[in-house]
């Protein structure tokens, strides 16, 4: 599934897409994964036929643990 950019340009062509439960609000700034693949499928819910970026399992799980444990800050505007 991954290309060697590591993104798909039509994300809908993926199943399995998921919003976080922390995703709450109606701000629209929400990522989307896709569950049941090797790599991890990751897109704007905004733009369910747009692109999506692939992430080694690895990746996105040091990706996760980095921002739980607050090593990535969060923009407020």
């Amino acid at each position: 599934m991954v290309s060697s950019e590591h993104a798909l340009s039509d994300s809908s062509a993926l199943t399995g897409w998921y919003k976080s439960s922390y995703s709450g609000g109606n701000q629209g700034e929400c990522l989307e994964v896709a569950r049941g693949y090797a790599d991890v499928p990751v897109r704007d819910s905004k733009e369910v036929g747009g692109p999506a970026l692939v992430f080694s399992a690895r990746r996105w799980a040091s990706f996760v643990t980095a921002v739980k444990d607050g090593g990535i800050g969060t923009r407020v505007s």
